[in-house]
């Protein structure tokens, strides 16, 4: 059960990562602020969420596993809203999205 429980950890913890580092790379490669935000805030909480869920299989049924659990309710909760929050404000600061143009499009 050890080996099962502690591959199944690794596993987590490693998804978490990659998908962290997917973020990343959308923040750098993507053109603007509200697709960039996007990619943050998908990776980065999916990425949150496996990793301390990885944490919480490898630490078995103990109460930190349930300080873990409450992180991530709040980590579910709060990022999703706090993205959308700020992507709002920028739209109603007057920022506005990227569209890519043809070339048709400027005859």
């Amino acid at each position: 059960m050890g080996e099962i429980q502690n591959l199944l950890a690794v596993l987590m913890i490693s998804f978490g990562a990659f998908f962290m580092f997917v973020g990343s790379c959308g923040i750098v490669r993507l053109p603007d602020f509200y697709s960039r935000s996007h990619a943050a805030s998908l990776g980065d909480t999916l990425g949150i969420i496996l990793v301390l869920g990885g944490l919480m299989v490898y630490e078995g049924f103990t109460m930190n596993s349930a300080k873990l659990f409450i992180a991530i309710v709040f980590v579910a909760h709060a990022s999703p809203t706090g993205s959308h929050a700020i992507a709002r404000a920028a739209f109603r600061a007057g920022l506005k999205p990227w569209f890519k143009t043809n070339e048709s499009d400027r005859e």
